[in-house]
Order: C-alpha cells, then structure tokens, then sequence
C-alpha cells in the first residue's frame, strides 16, 4: 500500500510563464532537496517556490524528486511527456505503462476546436486525475469507473456541482469523441446547486474603492465594477480596446470565445487617464512585473482582498462579487435585464435573471408583518 503521509510534489506554470513548486504537506527534506536547484525563489505567503522557465529546469526538479509522488500541470507535459505516477492499486511496471498517457490526442484535438487554453488544461487535468484514481488501463474502463470516480469527487473532494459537470465534460469529450466510445453518455448529470451570489451594496462599492491609493489598482476595480468584467476579461485589455469616443469597452475572446462590447464610465474613464499619465502601458493596459506580460489574475484578486480589509467589508467578496453587484445596481436602477444580458456577455437570458432574486427594488418595498404590529423599544416591560 501506498504511503498515506507521502506528501505529493505540485509543480505547475503560473500565468506569468514561471514554474511553481509547492508541497502538499511540510518536510524539511523537501526543502533541503528543493534548495539544491539554482534560480529558486521562496513565496511565503502563498507557500510556493518559484523557478524561471528555462530548459533543463523540469529535468532538474524531477531529478531531485525523483522517489516522491509528482503532480505535474498539463500545461508542461510538452516539455516533459512522462510524469511519476505513484499508485498503490498498480504495480510500479503498471505506473510506467499508464505514464505513456499524456493525452496528447486530446489536447491536439482540443486545440483545434479552438477551445481556450483554460478548458484545455482542465479537460486534461481531469482525465489525468480519473485514470490515476483507479489505477487502470485506459482500455480497461468501464461506466461503473467513471460513477465511482463522480462519487470519489463528491463525497472525498466535496467537489462542487460546476466541477463535477466540468468533469463529465472531460471525460465525455475524450471517450466519445476522441475515442468514440459511447458509455459515458449514459452518465447523469448532478443538479446544479442553487446558490444566489455576493452582492455589495453602493455603500460598501464606495468604502473600497476610496481605500485604494494605488491609481492602477483603483483603475482596475473601477473598471471591473463599472463595466461588470470577469477578472480574466480586465487583465487581458489593451489599450486600444478602450474606446473614449464612443464611451465602450471591447471584449475580445472572452468565455465562448465570444467578443462584445461594455460600458465604458466617465468616471472610470478619468482615473485610466490619470493612471495613463503616470504609467504609459504599451502593449496591455495593465502590465505585470515582466516585460510583455499582462498582470496575473491573482495579482488583481489580492488587490481586492487587501482593499475589502482596509474597507472593513465583512462579506465572503471575490472579484467576481464586484460583476454581480454590476448587474444588481444597473437593475436596480431601472435598465431591462435585456440589455444587463448584452453588457454581461451571457449567451442564456436564465443566467442573467438572478439577479431578479438579489435585487432590492421589488423585495426591499415589502414590509415585515412585524413592522405593523406596533411594538415599540419597551412595550414589553
């Protein structure tokens, strides 16, 4: 049996190209071995090492790993085909037969139904993490492997619903129309949970907002907020997609590969001029720490979270909190949910009209019965 304290070797490539190492559980051995690589750099707030992205780099970091379990990104399986793959339901002779799947016919066939880099990954990721969950062959897989492995995701990951129908996704892409195996349209899916989201209120908009002193970070939550972005959307800006004459944003190549056109605030238009001035961008509207490279998503992820703390919000607030209060405030305010649907870039009208169950202009005129019952601060003394 395997060893259940074997602590697994994360290494992935973040989105500014670098590799990221980080360890599922702490062992000084790991450090004094992951210390023996040049280049290293420790992050330690998020806990991870980080090494630039040259050749020999991968070779380096699984040679010093090479008798711990690895859990490579499929984002690098180009640039090293065959990952350690430890299992105790497989003979180790088993685990480097399975090792040959690097799924290369799938991302090649992906890649030409141009789907985004990001469903690439995990369509990959899933397929990768269901052959290693059973410690099978891939000739050897059956309906009953794949109901086991929804169930593994729900009971031991507690995977969302989202997630699990993103992995019926994966695995149906591959068997059916890679493959052409038809047993997994027989899988059903989960039902999608009902969860209503975060919504700020203008007040508590304004109390981040005016916490932020930075004038490019205040520029990019301006403009998430006032053109309701999805934060993959605000990052990848370029200059010209700012359109001051006309007052819009152009979204290019967003989820669906869909492009579409936003609002564009003039108040939010004022802070990207002064942010212009100060800055200069070239080649993207926000630039990262390297040259030619955009800024990360979790880069603008952690901008929020330390304005939310200066603001004192309390809520449970991602970046995505600020499109939804986006589509509340304009319903709110009076415009057809018609038009929120265009400016949001939903496909399907259903997704937009949650926020008929968030919003306060119908709810928020309804009086409590308590409210009418005239008890007042010490009625009942």
């Amino acid at each position: 049996m395997m060893n259940k304290g074997l602590p697994k070797i994360n290494i992935r490539k973040d989105e500014s190209g670098e590799i990221r190492v980080s360890f599922s559980s702490y062992q000084s051995i790991l450090v004094k071995k992951i210390k023996n690589i040049k280049g290293g750099r420790w992050h330690p707030d998020e806990k991870y090492w980080s090494f630039p992205n040259t050749n020999g780099i991968l070779e380096k970091i699984f040679k010093v790993f090479e008798s711990e379990e690895i859990n490579l990104d499929p984002a690098l399986q180009s640039q090293h085909p065959s990952p350690i793959i430890v299992r105790d339901k497989i003979s180790p002779a088993e685990a480097d037969k399975q090792s040959l799947y690097n799924f290369e016919d799938l991302r090649r066939e992906l890649v030409s139904r141009k789907y985004s880099y990001k469903t690439i990954k995990a369509y990959i990721y899933f397929n990768k993490d269901f052959l290693n969950f059973l410690g099978k062959r891939l000739p050897d897989i059956n309906d009953d492997d794949i109901k086991n492995y929804l169930l593994h995701l729900a009971e031991n990951k507690q995977s969302a619903t989202s997630t699990l129908n993103q992995a019926i996704n994966a695995l149906k892409f591959y068997y059916g129309e890679v493959l052409k195996r038809k047993f997994v349209y027989e899988i059903k899916r989960p039902r999608k949970d009902k969860k209503l989201p975060v919504i700020l209120s203008q007040e508590e908009i304004t109390k981040i907002l005016s916490s932020v002193d930075n004038i490019k970070h205040k520029a990019i939550l301006m403009l998430i907020y006032s053109a309701g972005l999805r934060v993959g959307e605000v990052v990848k800006l370029k200059p010209e997609d700012i359109d001051s004459e006309r007052m819009l944003i152009h979204i290019k190549g967003s989820k669906g590969r869909k492009d579409r056109y936003t609002i564009l605030s003039e108040t939010a238009l004022e802070i990207l001029r002064e942010y212009w001035r100060e800055y200069k961008p070239r080649k993207w509207l926000f630039e990262g720490a390297r040259p030619g490279r955009y800024l990360s998503i979790r880069t603008v992820e952690k901008i929020l979270e330390h304005a939310c703390e200066k603001a004192n919000i309390r809520k449970d607030v991602s970046v995505h909190t600020l499109r939804h209060s986006f589509a509340t405030h304009l319903l709110e305010g009076g415009t057809d949910l018609r038009y929120i649907q265009e400016l949001l870039g939903h496909k399907d009208s259903k997704t937009t009209e949650i926020y008929t169950h968030v919003s306060i202009k119908s709810i928020g005129k309804i009086k409590s019965p308590l409210d009418t019952l005239g008890l007042k601060e010490g009625n009942n003394k």
